[in-house]
């Protein structure tokens, strides 16, 4: 019977979502096909006060997960995005995107879908402001840094026509054209590889949630229901170590605050455990430096803080609270049948997003008469690389862009379900390795 709760728990949650969640991928799909990378690279070069709002604004809707903001971002440094426009970046984008703004209303409400973007962008703000001011000694001009490092042999060799392809979990496309093609690349970003990234994460969200709301009694939580500064220096404590998207953030706390917890505490799930990670902070820390690391968590877990203490002592309770009803007692009994429509397509593209996820492609499948790569022996010379950090489609997206823009390749297979790239052509393994670690990802053995 216990079981049998939980399902059906876990199914009103996801046909509750899953209409929203829909909505949300197709306008994710639209924004990377159809808005110009250029728009958010061009702006944020320099280490002032505007980069870093921009950077701010510009990261609130992105579609990026956890994972997948780190080698983009990580991409705007390298092509001269300032220190603190780039920790903006990374505090903005993860915690928001235009789908987990919807689906934050479908189960949350709308002042929750209204005031997380908005701690989002204001928290960014902070901790890119302090990164410039801290740090504006070390950032140098986007042309010196390249010479230089190009001059020691350590730069990835990024040539000038692959320069604006290097951004393309930005937004790959820069034109505004409706032609099918662009549609259904459009389509296939939102409800395959966006499905696929985010998938996982939202089963592992509605499962823990139903855990939590049928398994964990009321009791558990008595000493901190109703008690702001408990409930969020306990969901604190939870948030920063676990690695969760925005999207599967929200059940997990709708599911605290039906325990007792308050709706403060929920904020600081929602916006430290998507953007506080090991994986981030790790990487972070090896890109841009220990104290910019310190900057980075101090913004996050202190602005989370802060504005769950203030939602929870300066606004009305029955704000956050009120959408709770329908989700508490035998939410099952009230599935609308487009709810259950919806959640069962989604449930499709989850199975079709793991399947296509799963389905390996090695090597070059072109060896054909038309394949040029195999008439030289040369060229078709291939070396497997065991790629560390990939956890999704941006983050593959990433690694094959670095090896590919390196002279000498000819082409690069990205494997996310082995964790491998298989590089083909005469380049040095030392110039992999360090393409691969500019972006955050490391190289093992």
């Amino acid at each position: 019977m216990t079981i049998t709760n939980l399902l059906l728990e876990i199914w009103a949650l996801l046909c509750e979502m899953a209409p929203y969640l829909l909505l949300g991928f197709l306008l994710a799909g639209l924004m990377h096909e159809y808005i110009p990378h250029r728009i958010y690279s061009e702006y944020l070069s320099r280490p002032n006060f505007r980069s870093v709002f921009l950077a701010a604004l510009f990261g609130v809707p992105l579609p990026l997960c956890s994972c997948g903001v780190l080698p983009t971002a990580m991409g705007l440094r390298r092509e001269g995005g300032s220190r603190g426009a780039t920790v903006a970046f990374l505090i903005s984008t993860p915690q928001t995107g235009v789908d987990s703004i919807i689906a934050t209303y479908s189960l949350m409400g709308l002042p929750f879908a209204i005031l997380r973007p908005i701690v989002a962008f204001l928290t960014a703000l902070m901790g890119g402001t302090l990164v410039n001011q801290m740090e504006g000694g070390k950032e140098q001009g986007a042309g010196e840094k390249e010479q230089g490092a190009r001059s020691k042999g350590q730069e990835v060799c990024i040539r000038q026509d692959d320069k604006q392809a290097a951004n393309v979990s930005l937004a790959p496309s820069s034109s505004m054209s409706l032609a099918p093609s662009s549609l259904l690349k459009a389509l296939r970003y939102a409800f395959v590889e966006m499905v696929g990234d985010i998938g996982k994460w939202l089963v592992v969200g509605l499962v823990i949630a139903g855990l939590i709301t049928t398994l964990v009694p009321d009791q558990w939580f008595s000493a901190f229901q109703d008690n702001s500064l408990l409930s969020i220096l306990l969901v604190l404590c939870i948030s920063v170590p676990m690695y969760v998207c925005a999207t599967g953030s929200i059940p997990i706390a709708v599911a605290l605050m039906m325990k007792g917890l308050t709706p403060g505490a929920a904020l600081v799930l929602l916006m430290a455990g998507p953007a506080c990670n090991v994986a981030s902070l790790l990487v972070i820390r090896k890109v841009l430096g220990r104290r910019t690391q310190l900057i980075y968590l101090a913004a996050i877990v202190l602005g989370a803080v802060a504005f769950g203490l203030g939602i929870d002592y300066l606004l009305p309770r029955e704000w956050f609270t009120s959408s709770l009803i329908m989700q508490s007692g035998c939410c099952h009994e009230h599935i609308s049948t487009f709810g259950a429509v919806c959640a069962a397509v989604l449930f499709g593209l989850l199975v079709n997003a793991w399947r296509h996820r799963h389905s390996h492609h090695h090597g070059c499948d072109c060896c054909n008469d038309s394949c040029d790569c195999c008439d030289d022996e040369e060229a078709n010379e291939s070396t497997l690389f065991h790629i560390q950090g990939m956890h999704c489609s941006h983050c593959a997206t990433n690694v094959e862009r670095a090896i590919r823009s390196l002279d000498g390749v000819t082409d690069v297979d990205v494997d996310l379900s082995t964790g491998t790239a298989r590089v083909r052509g005469k380049v040095e393994p030392e110039a992999v390795r360090q393409a691969v670690e500019g972006i955050g990802f490391s190289v093992g053995e």
